[in-house]
This record gives structure tokens, C-alpha cells and sequence, in this order.
């Protein structure tokens, strides 16, 4: 119906514009343009009123199975849905590869900028027609798209992985909420920004080059770079053979929860990476059409990215916070120095990343009194970056911080603060650093053993709360009725206060294995998650302090547990400070149906050894951006030299988690 509409509309104003005056009276004119206005308002009433550009676009690209082209392919061109995660996709073309694996999409651009993405099902990539076929890529933003795409299997490792939690089950419709377009968007430019180059099918100029991974220390992302080919490698094994019935393919499909095809297969991979993954490291070694890949099974198919800035800021990071734009601001526990014999005092920088992981305009930002910078930072309701000066320093630092000061930077990484810092209300080694529902500022003094508050973000009106039950405070949350809830690590208990700073009845709140807790989350139905530093283990309390009956939990990686995080899902998230086999650790949360089946609460959802990287050294925070990565703190060095044992960037885990609204105010909110 629309294509006949837009015949009959190209033709009759092909006919009206051709008319010339000497050959046409006036009155014909007037006439053609009347019945052309009608005609428009008529295709306006069955169009809904759209605005949709009356001319046709086109986009051409090559699909490859492996090396070889893709043949018969049937190539969808879709505009990202804005209804609902994994829906509301719509096509806006169709055509078929031709022998050299070449095709032509034909389409309406949308109206308003959107993202566009192709999917390519079928077809023969050398040994017959193969229904398992199915390979997709990102082609961008439709008002920025690049001449020509490729589509092969890194394409599509890349678009399952970072757009994961933005894809339906069947790996191939792809939507975000309304509320959600700056995550969505976030995604789709890591995958062609960082993971690869989608006019060429090749690995993006991010990752090192192949060579550099084959010498004796490769760069620290030829990790990331070897996965990614893995990935790769799995699904051609299945594209080039002979068809579902292949070995590779029914490999493929029985050991990712019985997908139909290679586009299925890599969305169960990313969304369940623990699942049989040795068995589908074995079938990739049927094929090494990418390289270079990994030489052992990973344990889990993750996909992690290292940043380190300038490659000069980053030394001890301790916590991270992220804006609504996504960009993410990270403290700093020393001032840096490439060498690790050199006594370091406190950092003075506080760094913040674009979410590509490159520094934003202006960073790394210093003044306001940035000194040593630990477990304390938030996000006002104004945009407004709060850090809290802990004091860290190195074995042999010879001008040790005050630790006793907070630092405020504007969204422009301008500081706010004065010099020495915000000291108002007794700030005291600095840690965990909240914004509650109503934008005032909450610090836990770690060696005060009190909160101080800074009402409505105003220092001048600080207030100081001791003698409520605290030794040696750690981290903070607010739940749902702007109740403030702290880990106290000294005494092995979890301290709730009002809004107005007052304990609530039966706080401090005890057992359910609490024993050294740092990390502090809650979730979206009120419990309290907490990591214990001893006992290698996650407590868990009801919105009243009730422990609950099977808490403590363990497994899942977890070893000596600092930071914790809940995602959209309220599954829970863990940074482990081990020094031996770095890993992240995830357990299923209390929204059980939102955990791989069979799972209860407290079960790990990640492997024994947890969720492992080369790039990972001993960690202390994690925290999950609206995209759905996951992100962690390389703290300290996995063997730390007392002088200078700080770790060097942030680890960013692809597309891992259900997305988080950020900044974070209260307990964690799906965007």
C-alpha cells in the first residue's frame, strides 16, 4: 500500500514540476498544485501524519561467512525500537547477497535520528545453503552512516555483546525504553568505536595490533582482542559448515540452550557466558579464521576492556560514579609514578572517562583540595561530583594528607571547593560517600566513626552524627524511604538511620555471618547485600535488619569481597581484593526470576573462579552503567610494593549487567 502511494506521488509531481509555463496555462498550474496538495494530505491522513522524507536512501555492504562471501543471504535493514528492551524494532529494508556476498538495502530513513542496525539470515558461505546462518552489525546512527558495512562474526560478537541487554532472546530485535536513549546509544558506539570497525568487518583501531599480541608481553587488551576473535571463530565453525545438521552447528546449538541459529547462539553466549564454556572453546578450535585467539578455555565468555587515561593519571582507583551522560568520574589514592620504588603521597587528580574510556574534555580535573581520594564518591542531584579525602599515601610519602576534608567539582570538573577542601562537621579519613532522594550529601568518617551530613549539598550547614552504633564505617546506601544504611567494619554490624540522622529501633543490626563488611547495595525491594572482608562471603538483610536464613553466601569467586552493586535486575555484583586470580564474582539477587533457571537466592551465577581477566589486578569497587557494563577498580597491584602499590586503570566488563539509572540516587532503578 505505502510503495503504491509513493508511485502514484513521484509520478504526479514528476508530471506538475516538468510543466512549463509556455506549454501550460495558469490556470492547468493552479489546478496540479491543488490536486498535489490533496494528494499530500491524503498520504499524510494514512501515514499518520509522519514526516518521513519523500526520497529513498540506500545502503550497500558485503556479508562474509568467515573469508568467504555469503551467497542467498537475506540482508534486514532494522531502526532500533524505543518501546521496551529487545522490542519495538522496525524494518525499514530487505534484499538478498549476491554470489560475492554484495548487497544493496533500499529504504525510508526515519524520520528523527535513530540507530540502524542489519541482520543477515541464511545463505551460503561456501558449503551449501545454511538456514543456521545468521550474522549481524551495527551500521549507526541514520544520520551518520558510513558508506558501506560489512557484516561477518566479529560484527556480530560485537553487537550481541555490547547491545546485550538491549537484544530479545532471539538475538535479533534490538530496542531500548524511552527513558533509556543515552545508555542505548552509549552501546552502540562502543561496539563501533572500541570493538570494531564496522566498514570494514575488522577489529576496531582500539585493540592492539595482531603482531603486538604475539610477542613476549603483549599489550594488556590482547586479552580482549584474542576473545573477541574466539568469539568469532565459534560462530564461523558453525557458518561455514554445511547447515544445522553440521557437527559444528548442533555443537553450537546444544551447548547454548538450543538456539536456531548463529545470531541466537551469541546473544545466549553474552547474556549467559558460564554456560558450557569448554565445550564451545573446543569448537573453536574447528576454525582460526580470526586471530590471534585464546590458547585455554576463558571459564566464562565475558569480554572485558582495560582504560588507563592518559596512561599518566591513573594510581589506585578507588571508586567510581557515573553522570547521566555516562561518563565516568573515578578518585584516585595516589599521585602517579610509573615506578613502584618511589614513595607516593595522595593523589591530587580526580579523572573522568568518556564511556569509550578515553578522558573526557579537560580531565584529569585537581584543586578543591583533592588529596588522597578513597571509597568516596557521588553524584548530586545537580551533577555536582562529591569526593571525600581519605588520605591515602605510600610507604615513605613525605607530606602525608590531612585526610580530613571533602572535595565538590562541578559537571565541568571545575572545583567548587576551596583549597583545603569542605572540613565542616568533622570529617575524618573520609570513605563511602552517598546523595540521598533530596540532594543532601552523606560521608561516612571512617576513623571518626560518625556520619557527617551536608544538607541540600551546603557544607556551611553541616551536621555530625556520633554514638549511633558505628566502628570504623566503610560504605553507604539510601533505600527507598531516603534511610541511610552503613557498613561498619569494626564491629561487624550495619548501622540504619533516619532521614533526619537518627537511629532507627534495633540499629545497629547484626549477624547473618557480617564480619569486617565494606561494600554496602541495596535493592529494589529494600534488602541490604554487604560484602564481608573476612569470611569471603555476601550478607543479605530484609528492609527490617533481619539477616535472612541462608545468609551468609558464598562461591562464585568470591574472596575477600570489598565493593558490591546491584543492577537492574537486583542481581548482585562483587569486587574482590585478592591478590592471587583477579576475578569479579555475581550471585542471583532476591527478583529470582531474573536469574539463569533453577538459581535461588544467593546462588553464584558466575563460575568457581568467578568472572576472570589478565587484565584485572586486586579490586576494590564495581558499580554498573546504563548500558548495562560492568565496571571495576584496579586498585592495587596484585604484588604491591608498600612505596607505590597502586593499580592502574578502570576494567570495563561489556554488556554483563541489566542496566543501571544513573547517577544513582537510592536504591538502583532500571532507565
Amino acid at each position: 500500500m505505502r510503495s503504491r502511494r509513493l508511485e502514484y506521488r513521484q509520478a504526479f509531481r514528476a508530471t506538475c514540476c516538468s510543466m512549463q509555463a509556455p506549454r501550460f496555462s495558469r490556470r492547468q498550474l493552479s489546478i496540479c498544485a491543488v490536486v498535489f496538495v490533496s494528494l499530500a494530505l491524503a498520504v499524510a491522513a494514512c501515514t499518520g501524519g509522519s514526516s518521513s522524507p519523500t526520497e529513498p536512501s540506500s545502503l550497500s555492504g558485503t556479508a562474509q561467512g568467515g573469508l568467504s562471501p555469503l551467497s542467498g543471504a537475506t540482508v534486514t535493514l532494522y531502526r532500533a525500537g524505543a518501546s521496551g528492551y529487545g522490542s519495538g524494532a522496525k524494518v525499514l529494508g530487505k534484499t538478498t547477497t549476491d554470489s560475492s556476498g554484495n548487497f544493496t538495502v533500499r529504504y525510508f530513513p526515519p524520520a528523527k535520528p535513530s540507530i540502524l542496525y542489519l541482520v543477515a539470515l541464511g545463505g551460503n558461505a561456501g558449503s551449501g545453503s545454511n538456514s543456521a546462518i545468521g550474522l549481524m552489525g551495527i551500521a549507526g546512527m541514520s544520520n551518520a552512516l558510513p558508506a558501506t558495512v560489512a557484516l561477518n562474526e566479529l560484527t556480530t560478537v560485537a553487537a550481541e555483546w555490547t547491545l546485550a541487554q538491549f537484544t530479545d532472546s532471539s538475538g535479533q530485535n534490538i530496542g531500548t525504553t524511552s527513558t533509556n536513549a543515552i545508555g542505548f546509544r552509549n552501546a552502540a558506539n562502543l561496539a563501533q568505536t572500541n570493538l570494531v570497525d564496522i566498514a570494514l568487518g575488522d577489529p576496531a583501531s582500539f585493540w592492539p595490533d595482531a603482531a603486538q599480541c604475539l610477542g613476549v608481553s603483549p599489550p594488556a587488551n590482547c586479552e580482549g582482542l584474542e576473545r573477541m576473535n574466539t568469539l568469532a571463530n565459534i560462530l564461523a565453525a558453525c557458518v561455514e559448515s554445511s547447515g544445522p545438521s553440521s557437527i559444528p552447528c548442533t555443537t553450537l546449538t546444544n551447548n547454548t540452550g538450543g538456539s536456531t541459529n548463529t545470531l541466537q547462539a551469541a546473544h545466549a553466549i553474552a547474556t549467559n557466558p558460564a554456560r558450557d564454556a569448554d565445550a564451545l572453546f573446543l569448537l573453536s578450535q574447528s576454525t582460526h579464521v580470526f586471530l590471534p585467539v585464546l590458547s585455554q578455555s576463558p571459564g566464562a565468555w565475558t569480554l572485558a576492556l582495560k582504560y588507563v587515561g592518559n596512561g599518566a593519571e591513573f594510581d589506585g582507583p578507588g571508586n567510581m560514579a557515573f553522570d547521566q551522560n555516562g561518563n565516568i568520574w573515578s578518585t584516585n589514592n595516589y599521585e602517579f609514578n610509573s615506578d613502584p620504588l618511589v614513595p607516593v603521597c595522595g593523589g591530587k587528580q580526580l579523572i573522568e572517562l568518556t564511556p569509550t574510556g578515553i578522558d573526557a574534555t579537560g580531565a584529569p580535573f585537581s584543586g578543591g583540595g583533592v588529596d588522597g581520594a578513597g571509597f568516596g564518591i557521588a553524584i548530586d542531584t545537580k551533577s555536582n561530583v562529591w569526593v571525600g579525602n581519605f588520605g591515602f599515601e605510600g610507604t615513605g610519602c613525605t607530606s602525608p594528607p590531612p585526610a580530613n576534608s571533602v572535595s565538590e567539582f562541578n559537571s565541568a570538573g571545575v572545583a567548587q571547593s576551596p583549597s583545603a577542601g569542605f572540613t565542616q562537621g568533622s570529617i575524618d579519613a573520609p570513605q563511602g560517600t552517598v546523595v540521598d532522594q533530596t540532594g543532601n550529601i552523606w560521608i561516612a568518617n571512617f576513623d571518626g566513626n560518625s556520619i557527617t551530613e551536608f544538607p541540600g549539598g551546603d557544607p556551611t550547614s553541616a551536621r555530625n552524627f556520633a554514638g549511633v552504633g558505628l566502628d570504623s564505617p566503610f560504605d553507604e546506601a539510601i533505600d527507598a524511604a531516603g534511610h541511610l544504611w552503613i557498613s561498619s567494619s569494626g564491629n561487624d554490624a550495619v548501622v540504619e538511620l533516619n532521614p533526619d540522622g537518627s537511629p532507627v529501633a534495633g540499629s545497629p543490626f547484626s549477624g547473618g555471618g557480617l564480619h569486617r563488611p565494606l561494600g554496602l547495595a541495596i535493592d529494589s525491594l529494600g534488602n541490604v547485600w554487604l560484602s564481608n572482608s573476612l569470611g569471603d562471603s555476601v550478607t543479605m538483610l530484609d528492609s527490617s535488619g533481619t539477616p535472612n536464613p541462608l545468609s551468609p553466601f558464598i562461591g562464585g569467586g568470591i574472596e575477600l569481597p570489598w565493593g558490591i552493586a546491584v543492577d537492574g535486575n537486583d542481581n548482585v555484583w562483587v569486587a574482590n581484593f585478592t591478590g592471587t586470580a583477579e576475578r569479579l564474582s555475581e550471585l542471583c539477587g532476591a527478583t529470582t526470576a531474573n536469574c539463569p533457571p533453577g538459581l535461588h537466592i544467593g546462588d553464584p551465577i558466575s563460575p568457581p573462579a568467578g568472572y576472570t581477566s589478565s587484565l584485572l589486578t586486586r579490586l576494590t569497587a564495581v558499580v554498573i552503567d546504563a548500558s548495562g557494563n560492568v565496571w571495576v577498580a584496579d586498585n592495587w597491584k596484585s604484588i604491591p610494593i608498600p612505596t607505590n602499590p597502586g593499580g592502574n586503570g578502570l576494567v570495563e566488563f561489556v554488556g554483563l549487567a541489566a542496566p543501571v539509572k544513573t547517577p544513582m540516587l537510592g536504591p538502583p532503578q532500571t532507565p
